[in-house]
């Protein structure tokens, strides 16, 4: 077959892609659409799928990104950039599969949608794993011990959303509707999003100590002598704090050499210069730069951090150093970093919520891609692309945990990408997925990343984790407001689950309580922690875990709710005319 130029780089409006936006003003540009079958030129392909990369890779290394710096990892930078990299080739090869698309044989089911939906790690299993490795670390458990086992745990609950990618799509809706799902989805995005605060104020053990007693997080010598009484004025004159001092037995908040309090101006700023640059670029920037307007501003606001210190006198102290990348090596690939597989039983329930959040979640996503892509929600084809969408997402996430990563689910941003540049051919899929590979196995890009100060990262997750919320936000818009059963369902489940996402302690210390409820037979008057079995403490940590994780109780309660209340009355209106009343 011959390479003609046509095949080769075809003849795309590439100014109507790349060319910066008039902010309020029309375009007049129109671009060629692509189907999801169409022999997309290469270069085409190629560039497309760079911006489905991008736009996804933001969020996509968020989560193992997160849960290896503050939940396992903490200082190990060789750690954390593995986990970035094994969610990049883990998400490429995923998403090659889900495009593709491939026929199990014998049977009359597939493997992957078929249609431009690419995988990635998913946001929903976040909070259980930050909130499960906490609880393993404080029983005596080591970190990554602690993160094995709930890889273990991950594979044994993937074969909920394997199950249920058999089940008619109309039944799991009936089953789950959007008034349970989007209340599921809102609370992970409120709980995310205070997680994505601590970040930006400086990261989440200065959140979690600083704050709450400064002068003893900053027991230095001498220090409290001037901060105690210092003015505005004079709190400015104290030097910053070398990275890595201990303070009062704590943790400083360090970005590169400084280390400042937790909410100091100079970090909140850093952080909020991606606030910036994200507007900018939806004001002036191109299609193509919105579509990748997260990682935009996130090296936006990396470069000024790089280009920031801090100064007293004549010593000055960066921001970001580059001893990460330095020490990063050249390629890596999966394995290179290996975890002892367990399982937690506590988790398990968290787990399974996730993953019916995530399969409805998956439902919706497939249905957006159709609609971008302009085909038919109403043929077989859909109704194959869901099945081995949710199939691939439970196998994936199952594989996932194999090669030491988080599950995996479909994207919902990259629809959007879809959208703007009319191309929904799955070359474009396959080459994101390649890129995805390709970012992961160079092991300096996970070294730049895990360079990133904190304070920049949050600035980035806030708006990230924010659009979490506005998802099931849209979900819950679905349903009648007015109506009072379903105003009853989400006040008391969003009640309950926002109010845990504000006070998680307000259950976790259950765990503490001295002989107050039988569920937990660890504590009372003449036992005490020691005398606890594996099997009493299971079944404690494990209704501690589900009471804190925001998702897991105002899903229950919402499912509850839907199950037990009854339809809405009708009203009968005196003014109305008879014909009317009666129907």
């Amino acid at each position: 077959m011959a390479l003609t130029k046509e095949k080769l780089i075809g003849d795309y409006d590439w100014g109507a892609l790349c060319l910066p936006t008039v902010p309020w003003a029309k375009s007049t540009r129109k671009m060629p659409f692509f189907a999801r079958n169409d022999e997309t030129p290469f270069l085409v392909a190629a560039v497309m799928g760079l911006q489905h990369c991008f736009a996804m890779i933001g969020g996509l290394i968020t989560p193992p990104f997160v849960v290896m710096r503050f939940s396992v990892a903490f200082t190990d930078v060789k750690l954390q950039q593995y986990a970035i990299a094994a969610s990049l080739i883990l998400s490429g090869i995923f998403s090659i599969v889900n495009c593709l698309q491939f026929k199990i044989p014998g049977t009359p089911y597939v493997l992957g949608t078929g249609v431009l939906s690419v995988l990635g790690t998913s946001f929903t299993f976040l909070p259980v794993f930050e909130n499960g490795i906490s609880a393993m670390r404080a029983d005596g458990t080591d970190a990554e011990d602690a993160y094995g086992k709930m890889l273990g745990t991950v594979m044994v609950c993937s074969f909920l959303e394997i199950f249920l990618s058999f089940i008619p799509k109309d039944k799991l809706r009936r089953m789950f509707p959007p008034i349970v799902t989007g209340v599921a989805v809102m609370c992970i995005g409120i709980g995310l999003t205070g997680t994505g605060m601590k970040y930006w104020g400086g990261g989440t053990v200065c959140a979690e100590t600083s704050w709450k007693n400064h002068n003893e997080a900053y027991d230095l010598v001498g220090f409290n002598s001037i901060t105690e009484n210092a003015t505005g004025v004079e709190w400015n004159k104290i030097p910053p704090i070398p990275a890595g001092t201990v303070c009062g037995g704590k943790t400083c908040c360090a970005a590169g050499d400084v280390a400042l309090p937790f909410g100091s101006p100079e970090l909140v700023g850093l952080g909020f210069s991606v606030f910036v640059m994200l507007v900018l670029v939806e004001l002036f920037g191109s299609p193509m730069m919105k579509n990748c307007n997260v990682i935009i501003a996130l090296l936006f606001g990396y470069f000024v951090a790089g280009l920031s210190e801090k100064c007293v006198g004549s010593t000055c102290r960066k921001f970001v150093v580059d001893t990460n990348i330095e020490n990063a090596e050249s390629i890596t690939f999966l394995w290179v970093k290996s975890f002892k597989l367990g399982f937690y039983g506590p988790a398990v329930f968290p787990l399974l919520i996730a993953f019916l959040v995530t399969t409805l979640e998956t439902i919706g996503d497939i249905g957006a891609v159709y609609d971008a892509s302009e085909e038919s929600v109403e043929s077989e084809e859909f109704d194959k692309s869901i099945q081995g969408g949710l199939l691939s997402d439970g196998v994936c996430s199952f594989l996932a945990a194999l090669g030491t990563g988080m599950p995996n689910t479909t994207f919902s941003q990259n629809n959007g990408v879809i959208a703007l540049t009319k191309c929904a051919s799955r070359r474009a899929g396959v080459a994101c997925g390649c890129w995805l590979i390709f970012f992961g196995v160079l092991a300096k890009v996970s070294g730049i990343i895990s360079s990133i100060p904190d304070c920049v990262i949050g600035g980035m997750t806030t708006f990230l984790f924010v659009n979490v919320f506005i998802s099931g936000l849209k979900t819950v818009a679905q349903v009648d407001l007015t109506s009072r059963r379903n105003r009853m369902i989400l006040a008391i489940s969003l009640g309950v689950g926002i109010g845990v996402a504000i006070v998680p302690g307000i259950f976790a210390d259950m765990r503490a309580s001295y002989g107050t409820s039988p569920f937990f037979p660890c504590r009372g008057p003449f036992r005490t922690e020691d005398d606890c079995t594996d099997a009493e403490r299971g079944v404690r940590d494990g209704i501690v875990q589900f009471l804190s994780t925001p998702y897991c109780v105002g899903t229950v309660l919402a499912l509850l709710m839907n199950a037990i209340l009854p339809p809405d009355m009708e009203i009968l209106r005196k003014d109305a005319p008879i014909s009317e009343n009666k129907a």
